[in-house]
């Protein structure tokens, strides 16, 4: 069984997911529908993970 992220677990995921995205966006050359698709997905892949750890931890 798995335990739920800690907060400094979870602080750090979304930092680093922020700095991600803050690459991204400075190193694209226009801020079209695919950037903002991939930006998108990824906050699905990182955040769905974290909130349901939070749902355990209650």
């Amino acid at each position: 069984m798995k335990r739920p992220l800690s907060k400094p677990q979870i602080i750090c995921i979304a930092l680093l997911w922020v700095a991600l995205c803050y690459m991204v966006l400075i190193t694209a050359e226009r801020i079209d529908g695919p950037v903002v698709v991939t930006i998108l997905l990824s906050a699905a892949f990182v955040f769905v993970p974290v909130y349901k750890s939070l749902r355990k931890r209650k």
